[in-house]
């Protein structure tokens, strides 16, 4: 198993500028992911009384979410690397008055798990961070009964997602060049090859494992409010840690670029743009 300052970088960044927005912006994360979430869930299809680990669990979304649907007889845990999520994730658990659902602060790729006893290993956007995702993905199949399953929400290729392309393409005209990135590095696309991901789970050891596409609608923001759109588009993603050191005129121009950009995306259901996820299933 890889050695958790394998993953040091992934939790330097979640610890820091991306906790503080995540948290900062955990309401209108919560309803921009509302679709898919709800996705995520029907296929995972969690029932009353069952043990469920929820992988990269942020500020707690999908822990209430699953907390509901398993009912007081079963069990919610959640995990993630990041302190300041964690600990907005148990303010809301303690808000909800939940008996069946905790948190914990861990790497879940080296995580010591209870071995044999979840019925469910599901995520939403929070698997496609392992430095060494086999090893990783080995290591949470330990946490499974030999029937237990795994639902995972991942994102497809970007070019496949205007959600995250159109600000970023509005924005790269004016800001350096940035370095190639590693398709399997790290980070929110790591797992958008499906070729790559069937055969990081099967080497992992999983069964029947099947990725379904969907598309759905991400809303930034409701019909003509472009300066909480792009506000939200600047600051969460990609785009957020382009601009993190460039100088306020810069920043400026950027922005109302991305306002250009996403005004051609109001209309009266408000301003929205496509994202597009694999669900990944597999058993045990």
């Amino acid at each position: 198993m890889p050695d958790t300052q394998d993953n040091a970088a992934q939790i330097a960044y979640w610890n820091d500028r991306a906790a503080v927005t995540w948290t900062t912006f955990q309401e209108r994360l919560d309803a921009l992911f509302e679709p898919l979430t709800a996705l995520a869930l029907d296929a995972a299809a969690p029932a009353p009384g069952e043990q469920i680990i929820d992988v990269g669990c942020g500020c707690g979304a999908t822990v209430l979410a699953l907390a509901d649907r398993v009912g007081a007889n079963g069990q919610v845990l959640g995990l993630d690397i990041s302190e300041p999520m964690a600990a907005r994730a148990r303010q809301r658990i303690t808000a909800a008055g939940l008996t069946n659902a905790r948190v914990t602060v861990s790497d879940a790729a080296v995580h010591a798990f209870r071995r044999e006893n979840a019925d469910l290993l599901f995520s939403r956007f929070g698997v496609m961070f392992f430095a060494d995702p086999v090893a990783a993905f080995v290591n949470l199949r330990r946490a499974l009964h030999q029937d237990g399953r795994l639902l995972c929400a991942a994102w497809r290729p970007l070019a496949d997602n205007p959600w995250f392309t159109v600000p970023l393409d509005a924005a790269q005209a004016m800001l350096p060049p940035q370095p190639p990135a590693d398709p399997n590095a790290p980070g929110p696309f790591a797992l958008a090859n499906p070729d790559r991901t069937l055969g990081i789970l099967a080497d992992a050891g999983w069964h029947d494992v099947i990725l379904t596409r969907h598309d759905v609608p991400m809303r930034f923001a409701a019909a003509g409010q472009i300066e909480q759109a792009t506000e939200f588009a600047t600051r969460v993603g990609a785009l957020a840690r382009m601009l993190a050191d460039v100088d306020p005129t810069m920043h400026a121009r950027v922005r109302q670029a991305v306002a250009d950009a996403l005004n051609a995306y109001d209309s009266p259901a408000g301003i929205s743009l496509s994202g597009s996820i694999w669900l990944i299933s597999a058993r045990a």
